[in-house]
């Protein structure tokens, strides 16, 4: 059977139910499967453990999934743009696995791996590591993780072709390559489809055998920027610069 489908609700049918586990690609805003996740709200499915290195926003990504409550555990790194997250998890209403970015990371691609648990000095000492596992080696101490493995990966590439290579795009190339192997499917929504042999193979980031489904994106898709900081013109008039 072909991988791509014609959008993202028919790309999760007959995957997502309640309770599950979701890795979620991107950084801030970027390189996140907006669409997916879009199509996840409209599934209504609930009590959802999501992997994601923070919450999105209040009005996007992640976001609108706190905001209908389909969220019941976060597992991340950072979520300080997010009122909404902080307002359920400070009134008990969301759970919380709080991770440094480089553990969170690794969890990920460990359960890509297979590797159920890995040692590491980071966290040692702090609530990071309360109620882990400790082991000394050569004079110091390591806290133990667990790798990662969801019951779906969704992520957002640059290009793919029609086998699931996919190709992400500078800092979009950020969880998106270790979630995609570290899930029982995986659905990716690409920016530009082609046909197989287009992409070179010394640039694919992710093979095809870890993408199960593929969405493209529509003409006109939006990748929204999470905050813009740009000099302001007057500034750069004033230096006598051309603006």
């Amino acid at each position: 059977m072909g991988k791509v489908y014609p959008d993202a609700k028919a790309a999760l049918a007959g995957v997502l139910r309640d309770g599950m586990v979701i890795h979620s690609g991107g950084f801030g805003l970027c390189g996140i499967p907006a669409l997916l996740i879009e199509a996840i709200r409209e599934s209504g499915v609930k009590d959802l453990t999501v992997v994601s290195n923070n919450a999105g926003i209040d009005d996007a990504g992640l976001g609108l999934l706190l905001k209908t409550r389909q969220i019941r555990k976060m597992i991340s790194s950072y979520v300080g743009e997010n009122a909404e997250f902080a307002r359920q998890y400070l009134a008990g209403e969301l759970e919380i696995e709080f991770n440094p970015q480089g553990t969170l990371a690794e969890r990920i691609r460990a359960g890509g791996a297979g590797i159920p648990a890995f040692f590491t000095r980071t966290g040692v000492g702090t609530e990071v590591a309360k109620g882990k596992e400790t082991r000394e080696f050569d004079g110091e101490t390591y806290v133990m993780e667990r790798g990662i493995f969801a019951d779906l990966a969704i992520v957002h590439a640059y290009m793919g072709d029609t086998e699931g290579n996919l190709v992400y795009r500078k800092t979009a190339r950020n969880f998106n390559p270790m979630m995609a192997t570290a899930a029982k499917v995986t659905v990716a929504q690409v920016e530009h489809l082609v046909r197989p042999g287009e992409i070179d193979a010394d640039h694919i980031h992710t093979p095809g055998i870890f993408v199960k489904r593929i969405i493209a994106c529509p003409p006109g898709y939006e990748k929204r920027i999470e905050q813009r900081t740009v000099r302001k013109r007057e500034a750069a008039a004033a230096a006598g610069e051309e603006v």
